[in-house]
């Protein structure tokens, strides 16, 4: 960790001393918007009980969070290349924790939704152009490492969400949930000010029609996706997705007409950040798919509590964090794609290996699959976000940085909705009197996880055949 610190002549970014307080508010930053994407599931019931709401309403108090979160990525991170990434995460931060105090203070259902929209809105501002903050923070050869460090982060969120929840919830009560981000919000914003580096944007106008059209098409995809797996209207799927092509056809039209596009379609030239981008995307879908689909594995087919199918779930991002870092200083030293392609090929050995699982498996059977997954995983996830990023130039920073969390966000929501639909199917043909009869799409699903792996696996080793024919 010392060497994240270090200084070396000729060294961008911030002195080595400097870094640690940047560094210290981005952690912060995306640990609590990587949380409360997750946390507040587990307190569904209750607030629904207390609030005296419906199941179907109350589920909107997740999706509005995810909603405007997507709707606004790419937004933000084209705006923090015009005005500056730091103004962008300071605005995110305030409006986080704004946002996060009313929800501590909500009595009823509607304002809830409609803060955590808000919350939404906030996260995606931190989480859009944090990437591109860790490259403005740290020197070029230390960018693996950063990015790392970034996965690891990302990793212990998702890992603590739900037993975080589930002890807030237990001790507090679920405003709780919201008004721990007060404190944290504060100290963050206060230290970020001095913290994060000044430095300007590219200047130029900012493309609000290209913001508009791209959160159209975006929040359209996303809600046609909860349709499609049985969390909204199915009826509205289609018309849906067909707003979000056609909003997304608009887009690709303005951005290239336009003098100051929101996302400069060059970028795309890079095959090199393009594969990247496309590897990001389809490996978060074989996650999405593997995270939903292990907890209905786990508990209604092998018969394990919710509390032992968390901590047999907890090997994954454990091995993850503590890969994270290992990887991001090889993918210093070497050709990242090689690294990322071949921690591919353990994650879906670890997917494999998890399809095979019979409905009685035993702790050490499961422990060592899930621990699989983590390794390959976060031996894919740093080298991978670095030849991402590492692709464009500095400038397209926030750019690069959108499209990364816009293929982990929808990645994993295409994944989760894979699982709906094969289990929603399923349940309207089977009766559920057998578990021979229950583990089938379980197990079908998971095998969708391992065909989307291998596709992964192919574009990310279509990379190294690039890199050696350049």
């Amino acid at each position: 960790m010392s060497r994240l610190f270090s200084d070396q002549p000729g060294d961008d970014g911030l002195p080595g001393a400097e870094r640690r307080l940047a560094v210290l508010v981005l952690i912060i930053g995306t640990l609590m918007a990587v949380l409360d994407g997750s946390i507040v599931n587990i307190a569904l019931p209750t607030i629904a009980d207390e609030l005296h709401a419906s199941a179907s309403t109350t589920i909107w108090v997740a999706n509005a969070f995810r909603l405007i979160s997507a709707m606004g990525l790419i937004s933000f991170a084209a705006l923090g290349d015009v005005i500056g990434y730091r103004g962008v995460y300071l605005f995110g931060l305030v409006v986080f924790t704004l946002a996060s105090l009313g929800c501590a203070l909500c009595d009823a259902m509607v304002p809830l939704i409609a803060l955590r929209g808000l919350q939404g809105f906030g996260a995606a501002a931190t989480l859009s152009v944090g990437p591109a903050l860790y490259r403005t923070i740290f020197p070029k050869r230390l960018l693996g490492s950063a990015i790392g460090l970034s996965a690891l982060v990302v990793a212990s969120g998702m890992a603590a969400g739900p037993s975080i929840g589930g002890g807030i919830l237990a001790v507090l009560g679920w405003p709780w949930l919201f008004a721990i981000n007060v404190p944290l919000g504060v100290i963050s914003y206060l230290i970020a000010r001095h913290a994060l580096p000044r430095e300007g944007g590219r200047g130029g106008r900012f493309d609000i029609a290209g913001a508009v059209l791209s959160s159209i098409s975006l929040g359209a995809l996303v809600l046609a996706v909860d349709g499609l797996s049985g969390q909204g209207a199915s009826a509205w799927a289609a018309p849906l997705f067909t707003l979000s092509v056609v909003a997304g056809v608009l887009f690709i039209v303005w951005q290239r007409r336009v003098a100051h596009p929101l996302l400069p379609l060059d970028i795309f030239r890079s095959r090199r950040f393009s594969m990247a981008a496309m590897t990001s995307f389809t490996a978060f879908t074989a996650q999405g798919i593997t995270f939903i689909a292990l907890p209905f594995l786990f508990q209604s087919i092998q018969g394990y509590s919710p509390l032992m199918s968390a901590l047999l779930f907890s090997p994954w991002p454990m091995i993850v964090i503590a890969a994270g870092p290992i990887a991001g200083r090889l993918s210093d030293r070497f050709n990242p794609t090689p690294i990322s392609t071949a921690g591919l090929v353990v994650f879906t050995l670890g997917m494999v290996s998890l399809a095979l699982l019979g409905p009685t498996a035993s702790v050490a059977d499961i422990v060592w699959r899930t621990a699989l997954c983590g390794l390959g995983y976060g031996f894919f996830q740093a080298p991978n976000n670095h030849e991402l990023l590492g692709s464009v130039p500095r400038e397209r920073s926030g750019s690069a940085s959108g499209i990364l969390a816009s293929a982990r966000t929808f990645g994993q929501s295409l994944g989760a909705a894979f699982v709906a639909i094969v289990l929603a199917r399923a349940a309207e043909q089977l009766a559920p009197r057998a578990v021979a009869m229950t583990i089938a799409p379980v197990h079908l699903a998971l095998w969708i996880g391992v065909g989307i792996g291998l596709a992964a696996i192919g574009i990310s080793a279509a990379r190294i055949s690039m890199h050696r024919a350049g």
